[in-house]
């Protein structure tokens, strides 16, 4: 029986797993290029947590399903690590997330992705991957997580958590190496939100790319 474990640090609200690294933990135990996951329960940290037919699961409750994924839209443009360090300097973070692994303001173990506005429904993020972490599937679709958060209009009104990605991972940047994060909003239907994000390296090359579906939360889960 194979066993995934999220560790305490890999958190995106402050009692569950992020949704991007989880989401990546478990695509990485298929083989395909692209994969999705859907994302059914909050995944909870530092326990045991049984990986079984593409599923996790903890105890009879699923977590998260994985399946081989197709992309439905272009890939976000790449934008310049100038003009994403520039975004990033207005970043406007919420209270609700600030202790997420990958974009949290008050995390100084955290990636530290902090996404903010480059203009027409895009928002960038400069990320340099250090030696405190692998490099691995797991955290580049954590660090292709949250920039599609940001770039949902009112997310600080009608806060989102991730309900389901599709990623793939073209390339592992080196350690040290100047990578920006770039995600597009793709609009909204009932509570749910759409969006794209890129990784791309210091040469302008596409590292990764993903989609996602968003959920608002509910009034009352915000209060």
């Amino acid at each position: 029986m194979k066993v995934l474990r999220i560790p305490r640090r890999f958190n995106g609200p402050p009692d569950s797993g992020n949704g991007g690294y989880v989401a990546g933990l478990l695509a990485g135990q298929r083989d395909e290029d692209a994969v999705t996951v859907v994302l059914r329960s909050p995944p909870p940290l530092d326990i045991a947590l049984r990986v079984h037919a593409g599923s996790l699961f903890d105890g009879a409750t699923l977590i998260a399903e994985s399946r081989g994924g197709a992309f439905e839209r272009e890939v976000p443009q790449a934008v310049s690590l100038a003009e994403a360090t520039v975004a990033a300097s207005a970043y406007q973070g919420n209270e609700m997330f600030s202790s997420c692994f990958v974009c949290g303001s008050a995390r100084q173990d955290g990636l530290r992705i902090e996404a903010g506005a480059v203009g027409d429904g895009r928002v960038a993020a400069p990320w340099t991957p250090d030696d405190s972490l692998p490099v691995d599937t797991a955290l580049m679709w954590a660090a292709m997580d949250c920039p599609g958060g940001w770039s949902l209009p009112d997310m600080f009104d009608r806060p989102a958590v991730l309900g389901s990605m599709t990623a793939t991972v073209h390339a592992l940047p080196e350690v040290g190496e100047p990578c920006v994060a770039v995600g597009e909003n793709h609009g909204d239907h009932g509570r749910k939100s759409y969006a794209a994000t890129a990784l791309y390296g210091a040469d302008d090359r596409l590292l990764g790319r993903a989609e996602q579906v968003w959920i608002r939360l509910n009034q009352e889960r915000i209060n």
